[in-house]
C-alpha cells in the first residue's frame, strides 16, 4: 500500500521560513518525479514544484523562484520544500504527489499518488 505523508507545516508569520517534508512508502521512491502543489479555499489547485526522479532537474512555478526550493533524498524516500520569505498569500493546503515525470509546467504535472497535505498558514 502507498503512502505519502507530508509534514511540517504550521503557523508563522510573514518574512519566516518553513520547511515541508514528504516521506514516500509502498513504492519504488527513485522511479519517481515528485512535486508540491497546494490549494486556498476557494481557490483551484496550483503546482508550485517539481523535481525529476534522480533530482537532477527542478521546476517552480514562476511566481515562487528564488522564493521556494525543492529537492529529495532518494536515500530516505523523502521530499522537501524550503519556503522562504513568506507571505500571507501562500496560506494554503500543500500536497506532495508522486507521478511519472514532471510536466512543462508544475500543473499539469500527471500525478499518480496524493497525499493528505499539510496546512501552511503566514500571518500579517
Amino acid at each position: 500500500q502507498v503512502q505519502v505523508v507530508e509534514s511540517g507545516g504550521g503557523l508563522v508569520q510573514a518574512g519566516g521560513s518553513l520547511r515541508l517534508s514528504c516521506t514516500a512508502s509502498g513504492l519504488t521512491f527513485d522511479d519517481y518525479a515528485m512535486a508540491w502543489f497546494r490549494q486556498a479555499p476557494g481557490r483551484e489547485r496550483e503546482g508550485v514544484s517539481c523535481i525529476s526522479a534522480g533530482g537532477g532537474s527542478t521546476s517552480y512555478t514562476d511566481s515562487l523562484k528564488g522564493r521556494f526550493t525543492i529537492s529529495r533524498d532518494n536515500a530516505k524516500n523523502t521530499l522537501y520544500l524550503r519556503m522562504n520569505s513568506l507571505k500571507p498569500e501562500y496560506t494554503a493546503m500543500y500536497y506532495c504527489a508522486a507521478g511519472p515525470f514532471c510536466g512543462m509546467a508544475v500543473v499539469q504535472t500527471p500525478v499518480t499518488y496524493w497525499g493528505q497535505g499539510t496546512q501552511v498558514t503566514v500571518s500579517s
